[in-house]
C-alpha cells in the first residue's frame, strides 16, 4: 500500500475504507487522506475522519486518487454497493488496494472463535473469487496480487483487551513471547512442507498502472503491532538481535515487539 501512496502527485486525496482510526500511517503530508466509517475513532490518525455508510458514500463522483480498503470487505454487509460505491468515487486512472483474509486459513478461524465471528460477514475463499468480484463491480482492472501473513496480534496481552479471557488463556494468556515462538513454527512448516499454516489473505492492486514492487511474500510480520517487513529491511532497521543457535531474535523497528526471525521463502 505505502508504495502506491507514495506515487501519488502532490495534493492528491486517497479515501480509507471502514478505517476506524486509520488503516495505515500517511507519509505524505501533501496528500489528503480522508478516513470514513460508521463511528468516528477515539483516537483517529492523521488526516479528516468521515462518519458514514460506505455503501452510500457522500462524496462526488471521481473524486478521488487512491482508495484503500484494507481489512474491510469482509464486514460490509451491502458489499455489492460499496464496491459500485467505490468505482463511482475513483478518478480515472485511480488505483484501489484491496488486503482481506482467506476465510479458510488458520489464523481467520482462529480469529472468529476468538471473537464470535469477529464481524466477518463475507467469506473469500479464493483470490480469483476476489479478482472476478472486485472488477465486475468496480470496473477497475487488476493489476497484481499478494500473499499476506499473519502473526495473531488479536492474541497478543498489549492488544487483547475486550476479548473473552477464557479462550485466551489457551495460547498463554497471550503471552509475546510463546506468539513469536508458535509463529516461527508455523513459518518453518510452511517453509519445509509448503504448507500455508502461518498464511492470513492476500492484497490486490486494482486500477491504476503504477509499477507495482515485484517482491515475495513478506513472512516476518510482528506479533505485536502486526506490521510486516522484508528481511533487507529488518535486517537494517531492527534492534536487539540475538541468536540462539540457527534461530534470530529481534525487536520490531515498528513497535519494539518481539519476534523470531523467518527465512523468506522464494515464490
Amino acid at each position: 500500500m505505502i508504495h502506491l501512496l507514495t506515487r501519488l502527485p502532490a495534493g492528491a486525496r486517497v479515501l480509507d475504507l471502514g478505517a476506524a482510526s486509520g488503516s495505515f500511517p500517511n507519509p505524505r503530508p501533501d496528500v489528503c487522506v480522508v478516513r470514513l466509517d460508521l463511528e468516528f475513532a477515539s483516537a483517529p490518525a492523521s488526516g479528516c475522519s468521515v462518519r458514514a455508510d460506505a455503501a452510500h458514500l457522500p462524496f462526488a463522483d471521481r473524486a478521488f486518487d487512491l482508495v484503500v480498503s484494507s481489512h474491510s470487505l469482509e464486514h460490509f454487509v451491502a458489499l455489492d454497493a460499496v464496491l459500485r460505491e467505490i468505482g463511482r468515487v475513483a478518478k480515472p486512472g485511480a488505483g484501489l488496494y484491496v488486503a482481506v483474509p482467506d476465510a479458510g486459513t488458520l489464523t481467520d478461524r482462529i480469529y472468529r472463535w476468538i471473537g464470535r465471528g469477529g464481524g466477518h460477514v463475507n467469506a473469500f475463499r479464493n483470490p480469483a473469487e476476489v479478482i472476478a468480484l472486485v472488477e465486475r463491480s468496480t470496473g477497475l482492472p487488476h493489476r497484481s496480487t499478494r500473499d499476506l501473513y499473519a502473526s495473531l496480534t488479536f492474541l497478543n496481552a498489549h492488544n487483547t483487551r475486550g476479548w473473552p479471557r477464557r479462550k485466551i488463556y489457551l495460547f498463554a494468556n497471550g503471552d509475546e513471547r510463546f506468539l513469536a515462538v508458535l509463529f516461527w513454527t508455523l513459518r518453518t512448516l510452511d517453509r519445509v512442507f509448503a504448507t500455508g499454516l502461518s498464511r492470513y489473505g492476500w492484497e490486490f492492486h486494482f486500477g491504476s498502472a503504477t509499477p507495482v514492487e515485484a517482491s515475495h511474500p513478506w513472512v516476518n510480520v510482528c506479533v505485536r503491532c502486526g506490521a510486516g517487513h522484508s528481511a533487507a529491511y529488518l535486517r537494517e532497521s531492527a534492534t536487539h538481535w540475538r541468536r540462539f543457535g540457527p534461530i534470530e531474535s529481534y525487536h520490531c523497528p515498528a513497535c519494539g515487539g518481539f519476534n523470531l526471525f523467518s527465512r523468506e521463502r522464494r515464490a
